[in-house]
C-alpha cells in the first residue's frame, strides 16, 4: 500500500485527505517513482476549488510537479532506469499523473535527470516555473539584450524564474510586487527596478524607468482589470502575455490602447512548449545549461512534512511566499 492525496469535493484545502491505495504499476511507456519532494503550484489550488481548466473525476488526485527515484519502468521505457535520480516537467493532466503520493505513475518522456548540482527539494519545483517563463519570454516574445520586461506577481516562483532567465538573455527584468515588503529580495534575486502596485503609479514608473519608451514585454499571471494598466505601461509593438487567472474579477480588453500600440495580447500556456518537441528539447537544454552554470537557481520560499499537506496548501494560497513551496516524504519503515 502506498500513500496519496486525494479529494472527494471541491473545496478549501481541507477536503485534501492522505489515503491508502494500491502499490501502483506503471503501464506502456509510464515510470514509477518513490517520491522525495513536490513541488506546489497555484494551479492545484485552482483545480482543488473547480476554478482550472480540468475538472475532477471524483475521488482525484493531483499535482504537476515531484522528484524521485525510478522504481520500476513499464513496456517500451527506454531513457531512463531504476535507480535514476529523476524530475517532472509537468504532463498534461494535473489530476491523470497527480503526484501528491509516496509513489507516482507518470510518463517517462517527462522525465528528466536533473542536474547533480541539485538536491531533490529544488528539483521537485524546477520545470513548471522554468519552462513557462523561458516558453513565455524565449519561444513566444524572443526577448533579447536590452529588452524591458516587466514581471507581475514577481515573487512567485514563475516570477522570479523569469527574472532570472530575463537577466541570463541581458533583458532588463522590471518586477511588480504589492507591498513593500518583498522589495529588497526582489532586487537581490536579479531585479533591475522593482515598482510597488498599491502605493506607485505603475504606468508612470514605467515611463520613468524606460525613458518615456514602455516596455516591449509584459508577463503577467493576474489579468483582470489591470490589463487596461498593463497595456498603457507596454511600448508601442509590444507584447502582454498572459498565462494565468489569479484575479477573480473581469478582464476587460483595452482595445483603443492595443489598437493605438499595435499591441498583441497573447494567451500562453507551459503545454505549448511541451507539445512541440523542438522547444521541448530547446527549453529542457536553456534550464538544464543555466542550472548547471548557477546563473538559474530555484528559490525554496518554505518545506512541508507530507503529513502537512492541507497546511502546505492554506500557505499557497495566503500567497505571502517569496519561490516555490516544496513538501517533502521520508521513506517510511
Amino acid at each position: 500500500m502506498t500513500r496519496v492525496v486525494r479529494f472527494h469535493e471541491y473545496g478549501d484545502p481541507q477536503v485534501l485527505r492522505i489515503e491508502e491505495l494500491p502499490e501502483p504499476q506503471p503501464g506502456p511507456d509510464e515510470v514509477r517513482i518513490r517520491v522525495k519532494a513536490i513541488g506546489l503550484n497555484r494551479a492545484e489550488s485552482m483545480f482543488r476549488r473547480g476554478q482550472y481548466l480540468e475538472q475532477a473525476d471524483f475521488p482525484s488526485r493531483l499535482g504537476y510537479e515531484a522528484a524521485g527515484l525510478v522504481e520500476a519502468v513499464g513496456e517500451g521505457v527506454r531513457d531512463v532506469r531504476i535507480g535514476d535520480a529523476v524530475s517532472l516537467v509537468p504532463p498534461s493532466s494535473i489530476a491523470q499523473w497527480g503526484t501528491y503520493a509516496e509513489q507516482a505513475v507518470v510518463p517517462a518522456a517527462m522525465l528528466v535527470r536533473h542536474p547533480d548540482n541539485l538536491d531533490m527539494q529544488q528539483a521537485a519545483g524546477v520545470w513548471m516555473q522554468y519552462l513557462t517563463a523561458w516558453g513565455a519570454l524565449v519561444a513566444v516574445a524572443g526577448v533579447g539584450a536590452g529588452d524591458h520586461v516587466l514581471i507581475t506577481a514577481a515573487s512567485s516562483s514563475v516570477g522570479l524564474a523569469a527574472i532570472q532567465i530575463a537577466n541570463r538573455l541581458g533583458a532588463i527584468p522590471i518586477a511588480v510586487t504589492r507591498g513593500e515588503d518583498k522589495v529588497r529580495k526582489l532586487l537581490a534575486a536579479g531585479a533591475v527596478q522593482v515598482i510597488v502596485s498599491d502605493q506607485e503609479d505603475l504606468v508612470a514608473r514605467v515611463a520613468q524607468i524606460t525613458s518615456g519608451n514602455g516596455v516591449r514585454v509584459v508577463f503577467d499571471p493576474v489579468g483582470g482589470p489591470a490589463i487596461a494598466r498593463l497595456a498603457e505601461a507596454t511600448a508601442r509593438g509590444g507584447i502582454i502575455i498572459e498565462y494565468g487567472a489569479l484575479s477573480s474579477e473581469p478582464s476587460p480588453f483595452p482595445l483603443f490602447t492595443v489598437l493605438g500600440k499595435s499591441l498583441t495580447l497573447r494567451g500562453y500556456l507551459l503545454h505549448e512548449v511541451v507539445n512541440d518537441p523542438q522547444l521541448f528539447r530547446q527549453g529542457k537544454a536553456f534550464v538544464t545549461s543555466g542550472l548547471e552554470d548557477g546563473s538559474l537557481v530555484p528559490v525554496i520560499a518554505r518545506t512541508f512534512p507530507f503529513e502537512e499537506i492541507v497546511q502546505a496548501h492554506e500557505y499557497l494560497e495566503a500567497g505571502e511566499q517569496f519561490g516555490k513551496i516544496i513538501v517533502t516524504l521520508e521513506d517510511r519503515p
